[in-house]
């Protein structure tokens, strides 16, 4: 088990996996929300077959797996039914989350999640890395990536906590606005160093 859990968040577009990735490079163990969102409703589990009951079929695809894009419209437009869906998955995502940082082989873990705080998760980390951009970066990038509207990229933006109540909860933060991959792989570097110290220093005075 990792002595140290990161928590590692940011707003649509601001870089997040990117920065992840560097820290994988450097031997680090990474715990992806996102990956975990997918598992817990691949086929043959039973949160599928609950999606399934409560929603019907149409949720599903021809091959059995989640309907995503049709699902993601369905509780954007509906707080109860997105309620409902956050009230299944939230508690098994945070289950597997606590699971494999148990099993983080590496002196310290990263868990990425970009709700990290929306959905209180920052309260199973020691510390919150946030990477930071301007709303406008983040529309021209996300509508670059995921061929969205703007329309469709504010309204995720609004969804999520607001930049600055996503940057009082930080307690390191990496800007990523109009910086280099080379500036933010440096960042990154500058951060592993200053994390393997805290492990290093709460094992001297434990």
């Amino acid at each position: 088990m990792s002595d140290l859990i990161i928590g590692l968040t940011g707003g649509i577009g601001s870089g997040k996996s990117t920065v992840a990735n560097f820290f994988a490079d450097l031997g680090v163990d990474i715990i992806d929300a996102d990956i975990i969102a997918r598992e817990v409703v691949e086929v043959g589990r039973p949160a599928l077959s609950a999606i399934k009951n409560q929603f019907g079929s149409e949720y599903l695809l021809e091959n059995g797996q989640l309907n995503r894009t049709l699902l993601r419209q369905r509780v954007f437009s509906d707080q109860k039914d997105k309620k409902w869906l956050n009230n299944l998955l939230h508690p098994l995502i945070r289950e597997q989350l606590i699971l494999q940082t148990k099993q983080a082989k590496s002196d310290y873990c990263i868990v990425v999640a970009p709700l990290l705080i929306e959905n209180n998760l920052h309260t199973m980390v020691r510390r919150v890395l946030v990477v930071d951009i301007s709303e406008a970066q983040q529309i021209a990038r996300t509508c670059k990536r995921d061929n969205n509207s703007i329309e469709q990229v504010e309204a995720i933006i609004a969804s999520q906590v607001s930049r600055k109540t996503r940057l009082a909860q930080a307690d390191e933060v990496i800007t990523n606005d109009q910086t280099s991959l080379k500036d933010v792989k440096k960042d990154v570097f500058h951060l592993h160093q200053y994390y393997l110290a805290l492990v290093a220093n709460e094992k001297r005075i434990n």
